[in-house]
C-alpha cells in the first residue's frame, strides 16, 4: 500500500497532494470547531497505534507483504476527520524517517490511507451497525466488514494510480518511465493481496481492537456525529 517514490510520476504526486491540501486544511479547521479538548490526546494515540501496526508486514501471493492500517479504527472511534490527521501524521514520520512510503508520494499514499480507508471504513460502519448496541456481534461485525472493505477500496485506488503510470508517462518508443506495470497487472496484483490477506487482518484488527474498546473504555465510543462530515 505504501508507494515509494519513483513509480509515480511528479505529476500524479502533485495532483494527489494538490487534493490532499484542502482535505488537511478541513479536517484540522473542523477539529478545532468540534472536537472536545479532552479527545486531542486520544489522536496522538491513533497516530502511534498505526505507526506501530504498519510495521506488521505479513507475507502475500505475489512475493510481496501486506499489512493492516487502524485507519478505520481511528475513524469509528474518533471521526474521520480526526483519522484524516493522525494516520497523515504517521505516513508523513514513516516515510521521512523510516522510507517507509516516498517523500514525493507523500500525498498520494495520505490519499489511499489516510482519506480512502477513514471515510469508508466509517460511513461503512454506521451503516451496518446502525440500532446495534453497543458490544454486540453485530457492531463488532460491522467493525470487522467496514475495515476488510475500506482497505480493499484503498488498494483499488493505490492499483490504479500505479497502473495509468504507463499509459501516460512513457518515451516516445513506449517505455514507461515510472510504474511498469500496467492495470492489467497492478490491479490483480493490489486485490489479491488485500482481497486474500490484507483486507481480513485489516478487518481482524479493526473489530477486535473496537470489541476491546468497547470492554474497557466504552466511552470512548459515544457517538461521534459530531465529529463526521455533515457540516461539510
Amino acid at each position: 500500500m505504501h508507494i515509494p517514490d519513483g513509480y509515480l510520476s511528479p505529476a500524479t504526486c502533485a495532483t494527489l497532494g494538490g487534493v490532499m491540501l484542502p482535505i488537511w486544511y478541513r479536517a484540522a479547521a473542523f477539529l478545532k470547531k468540534n472536537m472536545d479538548f479532552a479527545r486531542v490526546p486520544f489522536m496522538a494515540m491513533g497516530a502511534v497505534f498505526v505507526f506501530l501496526i504498519m510495521m506488521f508486514n505479513i507475507p502475500v501471493p505475489g512475493g510481496t507483504t501486506a499489512h493492516a492500517t487502524g485507519a478505520a479504527l481511528i475513524a469509528i472511534v474518533l471521526g474521520p476527520w480526526a483519522a484524516v490527521l493522525s494516520v497523515s501524521i504517521a505516513l508523513f514520520i514513516q516515510a521521512l524517517l523510516f522510507g517507509d512510503g516516498g517523500i514525493l508520494a507523500f500525498g498520494a499514499n495520505a490519499f489511499n490511507m489516510a482519506f480512502i480507508i477513514p471515510f469508508i471504513g466509517y460511513y461503512c460502519y454506521k451503516l451496518l451497525s446502525r440500532g446495534a448496541a453497543a458490544g454486540s456481534w453485530r457492531q463488532v461485525a460491522a467493525a470487522g466488514i467496514a475495515g476488510y472493505v475500506a482497505i480493499n477500496v484503498a488498494a483499488l485506488a493505490a492499483g490504479i494510480e500505479l497502473g495509468i503510470q504507463p499509459l501516460f508517462f512513457h518515451t516516445a518508443n513506449g517505455t514507461p518511465l515510472y510504474c511498469p506495470y500496467g492495470l492489467s497487472v497492478t490491479l490483480p496484483g493490489m486485490a489479491i493481496a488485500h482481497l486474500t490477506v490484507g483486507g481480513f487482518v485489516e478487518g481482524g484488527v479493526t473489530a477486535l481492537a473496537l470489541k476491546y474498546i468497547n470492554a474497557q473504555s466504552p466511552e470512548l465510543l459515544i457517538d461521534n456525529t459530531t465529529y463526521d462530515c455533515k457540516e461539510v
